[in-house]
């Protein structure tokens, strides 16, 4: 059974119940974290994207009232938005869990649970998660973004203006983090389809056995579930534009699926066998080496020829050195403006600390390590502890280093940082779980 591509969050005071819930859920789910004291939750969401988080609502002897729960469950939507937050209480206080629903929580659970009431409630507030996350993305400013002034970046986002005006097929490249979502919106947004619906899906977080329904639709009576007729994601670009975001995920034998709607322009709802006519704007995006994984057989070259009328390349922030403290101070604004602080400074101290990381996971890496910088320093200056970036060893004067040695110590480091977390490990280095692996094997490391 194929795990759902999520991060899991469990909050209770007693060790036998967190233990138990992760038993039950890691069977289902990819990542899973615990938490006995919810007061840990604030520094646990600052370094981690969680999608939803189990919160029990009652931690001390003799207070049952929930409104502890009630506390960390504002704190937590506070923090992060798009986090769906499931209630947990074993005295059944259905007043208060019913205050909590008021308050933002998706839903809550009554102590002991059903496993598979607790499993399926779990799936729905992934379901919901993800789309807070895209309504979050939707809510970008059209022409509020940062670009910088290198010029492997500026290259890339002029190519992405002239492609704009056509109704080509994009396949934008480039490492974890690189603004490829960002890319796809902007390219969307300078087109003649901006006023039209823009569908980002995430081929990487759905599971085989949704697939075809999530993306092309469904008939009522096409299986269980299915009570009424459902267009696919397909359907409500129709106009506009898809962004089919880690395209280089999607296994071998749903491909071929995809490129028959992208060859005749049609789709075909499960359970019908009427194929409605199509007029959407194709943009696809991948971290992985498209034309290796043809070679190696795990990307058919047929749909990767369907898809790359365009090529655009996100370069690294390795790649555009110059580009790194005007972006950390964008940032910042962005940071400052959604948390309502007065003005924050970075110290010189830090700026140099953000010249000199590494930066493997890109933006999104540095967006993670300012917003937390953000709600941590206790004045207006951001300082080098409040980052908290490691020392950084540089190789770039060094030519007695060979470069397979340089990537070995690199993921060596990156692991023992994350505990041999293999999902968090691979993001900040920038390469899919698989290939993380692949590197593993091939430099034997072992993952412990």
């Amino acid at each position: 059974m194929k795990k759902t591509q999520s991060n899991i969050l469990i909050i209770d005071d007693q060790e036998d119940i967190l233990f138990a819930a992760k038993m039950l859920l890691k069977k289902h789910f990819e990542t899973i974290f615990t938490l006995n004291n919810p007061k840990n939750v604030l520094q646990l969401l600052s370094e981690n994207e969680i999608d939803v988080v189990l919160l029990d609502m009652n931690y001390r002897i003799g207070f049952e009232d929930g409104r502890e729960g009630l506390y960390f469950l504002k704190e937590i939507k506070k923090l992060s938005p798009k986090t769906v937050v499931i209630l947990m209480t074993a005295f059944g206080k259905v007043e208060t869990a019913v205050e909590g629903l008021k308050n933002g929580a998706f839903d809550y659970v009554l102590k002991p649970w059903e496993n598979e009431k607790l499993v399926e409630t779990v799936k729905q507030a992934v379901d919901e998660a993800r789309k807070n996350k895209r309504k979050i993305e939707k809510e970008i400013i059209d022409n509020n973004f940062f670009v910088g002034d290198s010029k492997a970046i500026q290259k890339a986002y002029a190519l992405g203006e002239k492609v704009a005006k056509t109704d080509a097929n994009v396949l934008i490249l480039g490492e974890n983090g690189t603004g490829k979502f960002v890319m796809a919106h902007h390219i969307h947004q300078s087109s003649n389809r901006k006023n039209n619906a823009f569908i980002h899906v995430d081929l990487g977080s759905l599971n085989d056995n949704i697939f075809e329904s999530e993306l092309f639709g469904y008939a009522k009576g096409a299986f269980t579930d299915a009570k009424i007729d459902t267009a696919g994601r397909f359907e409500n670009a129709q106009n506009g534009t898809i962004f089919l975001d880690e395209i280089g995920n999607v296994p071998l034998h749903l491909q071929s699926k995809l490129l028959q709607v992208i060859q005749t322009k049609t789709v075909t709802r499960l359970g019908e066998s009427k194929a409605r006519p199509l007029n959407v704007r194709i943009i696809t995006a991948t971290n992985l080496n498209l034309k290796e994984e043809v070679n190696l057989k795990n990307f058919r070259e047929d749909l990767y020829y369907r898809i790359n009328t365009m090529e655009i390349t996100l370069p690294s922030l390795k790649e555009r050195k110059e580009d790194k403290i005007p972006l950390a101070k964008f940032l910042l604004q962005k940071m400052i403006s959604k948390y309502e602080r007065n003005e924050i400074v970075f110290s010189e101290k830090a700026l140099e600390q953000i010249e000199k990381h590494a930066w493997n996971g890109n933006i999104r890496e540095m967006e993670n390590r300012i917003e937390r910088a953000v709600i941590l320093c206790d004045n207006n200056t951001i300082s080098e502890t409040d980052l908290d970036l490691e020392q950084i060893i540089s190789f770039e004067n060094r030519d007695d280093i060979p470069l397979s040695d340089i990537e070995k110590i690199t993921i060596e480091k990156v692991l023992a940082k994350h505990d041999y977390n293999i999902s968090k490990s691979a993001e900040e280095l920038g390469l899919s779980r698989a290939a993380l692996y692949r590197r593993m094997e091939k430099y034997n490391i072992n993952n412990s």
